[in-house]
């Protein structure tokens, strides 16, 4: 009895929560027509989008306003990620999220910069108390931009729930134009276990769509026997905007009977990895295509799913016909629907799914070492979603540990043996994971006496590196014993062709200058606004170190009407 009252309480509770989301109580955060570029839930590399990226018409600089009334509870400042964002709680246990942002209003930036100051750093992150920081519905805010890891001006936009859960914007009655229906780049058909096939093989099979007079596709009929699951690839475009967004629902029925459902509402961060489940990552990093698998396999607990009988997995009988339909929708109700007919057929003669085998085989439900004398991999168990032969191989300084098509969830840790260098070659050595056309990243080293070592989620090769090489420094609008009394910005560049970029510090005349940095373009930037500086003569200092320790020292004298 019990059971039977938790259950009905969950299940009113779960209702009722839905049906009260507001409709009517948050603002489109600009004041022009919402055009999309990215949607929630949409397919990102090792992620879901968890909100909206509202275009700007390409431009930075467009007024953004509070969604609600509320207070000012976080703001971070970074490189990458997020850049310039801010947060706000609302009364109603909302949150939120305004990121990528290129300045705040005076009241806040006056806020941030104080604490920059007082840091000595760009980078900052602060939780201001409630009420200290107040806005009001529809107040300007900040002004669009495209900091952090954007890729181009833009506004990302995030409602999250009072768990800090990002919710899909659009149930809160926001409007995007959208009469368009979502596009399929394919369909697939898997077989999930020894005994299945579809066409003769067990491979995953691409399967022939025909497009309908409705806008519907049915696909070349099947004959597949066992276990077998539909996988989709597809997207989403609205009205006023050409971007290749993600879909909000997809769902399966089979021989009328409800199968399978996901539906881009909410999600958590802390789950939002496994999208490397749903995904079928081995097609999508050969192919740079994201096919979406409508089935749940093992050690997916994403909360995505609703409907689904059996896993999403269909049982093919020998000799009897299904009809499986698969409903893509956005959340307009515009609707693409798929209709593939089975018939159910057992052959004996089949092409087996290809088998890797190597002697190094890492379970998913225990740790997993390896060891060449130089260099040692150590990927902790729950890093693998399944067991794996890892093809492993090692030439001198550099490992391969098989390739970039099998996902980890945790990091492994990859640590090689430098007690063959010399002292002074020991501290510019790093680990770079090697890329296309010998292309090498900086992968984060740390160092224990003769032993370097770095995190990583991906596989592939990696090596020993040596970084001699001093940063770049080139000034653009200033210049040693020159005026520059007409600039209001001070701006320098500067670049690290080997390991990269670590830190950066400047000073006028001794004191700490607050200096913005934009990685994508290497530009440094001082606002004289901040009026540090009162003199007429000033001695500019900038120091750039790498991520090995290399550094340059800049320094000129400039002269500036006070």
């Amino acid at each position: 009895m019990r059971a039977i009252i938790l259950f009905l309480a969950l299940n009113f509770s779960m209702g009722y929560s839905q049906k009260s989301i507001p409709k009517d109580y948050f603002t489109h955060p600009l004041n022009i027509p919402l055009a999309i570029s990215g949607t929630y839930g949409e397919l990102r590399s090792n992620h879901f989008h968890s909100g909206l990226d509202i275009k700007t018409d390409g431009k930075e600089g467009l007024e953004v306003v509070a969604a609600a009334s509320g207070s000012v509870s976080r703001i971070k400042i970074s490189h990458q990620g997020y850049g310039k964002a801010i947060y706000i709680s609302h009364p109603n246990g909302y949150t939120t999220v305004y990121a990528h942002l290129q300045k705040f209003s005076p009241e806040i930036e006056a806020y941030i910069k104080k604490r920059q100051y007082a840091k000595e750093s760009y980078e900052i992150q602060l939780y201001p108390k409630n009420g200290i920081l107040k806005v009001k519905k529809g107040e300007i805010i900040a002004y669009s931009g495209n900091t952090g890891g954007s890729g181009g001006p833009h506004l990302h936009f995030e409602i999250r729930d009072s768990n800090a859960r990002p919710m899909n914007p659009l149930q809160f009655g926001l409007e995007v134009l959208d009469t368009k229906k979502p596009t399929v780049n394919s369909a697939w058909v898997y077989s999930l276990d020894e005994n299945s096939h579809s066409n003769n093989s067990q491979e995953p099979h691409k399967l022939r769509l025909i497009p309908q007079q409705d806008g519907s596709f049915k696909a070349a009929k099947i004959e597949a026997y066992g276990k077998i699951g539909i996988g989709v690839s597809t997207i989403d475009q609205q009205d006023l905007a050409p971007n290749k967004n993600g879909v909000y629902k997809i769902s399966t029925i089979v021989n009328g009977q409800k199968n399978f459902s996901l539906l881009m509402n909410t999600f958590s961060f802390s789950e939002t990895r496994y999208i490397n489940k749903l995904i079928d990552y081995p097609y999508y990093k050969k192919n740079k295509n994201k096919i979406s698998k409508l089935f749940i396999e093992k050690n997916n607990p994403l909360s995505i799913y609703e409907n689904v009988s059996n896993n999403g997995i269909i049982t093919i009988e020998d000799s009897l016909s299904y009809t499986i339909k698969v409903f893509i929708k956005d959340y307009s109700n515009n609707t693409t629907t798929i209709s593939i007919p089975v018939n159910g057929k057992f052959t004996e003669q089949i092409t087996k799914s290809e088998k890797n085998s190597t002697p190094h085989l890492a379970k998913s439900n225990e740790n997993f070492i390896y060891s060449s004398g130089i260099v040692d991999v150590f990927i902790p168990k729950g890093s693998l979603y399944d067991n794996a032969y890892l093809d492993i191989k090692t030439n001198g300084d550099t490992i391969q540990i098989h390739r970039d098509e099998i996902p980890l969830h945790k990091n492994m840790t990859i640590a090689f043996d430098i007690s063959n260098y010399t002292e002074d070659d020991k501290k510019k050595l790093y680990i770079g994971r090697l890329g296309y056309k010998n292309d090498h990243y900086y992968s984060k080293t740390y160092r224990k006496a003769d032993r370097l070592s770095t995190k990583t989620r991906t596989f592939g090769d990696y090596s020993l590196f040596l970084d001699q090489e001093i940063p770049i420094i080139v000034p653009i609008n200033v210049a040693d014993k020159k005026w520059i009394s007409k600039e209001n910005f001070l701006k320098i560049k500067i670049d690290d062709t080997d390991s990269g970029i670590k830190s950066y510090r400047a000073t006028i005349n001794g004191k700490f200058i607050l200096m913005e940095y934009d990685y994508k373009t290497g530009m440094l930037v001082y606002d004289f606004n901040d009026k540090v500086i009162s003199d007429t003569e000033n001695k500019f200092k900038l120091i750039v170190l790498d991520k090995v320790g290399n550094n340059t020292t800049f320094e000129i004298t400039f002269f500036r009407k006070p």
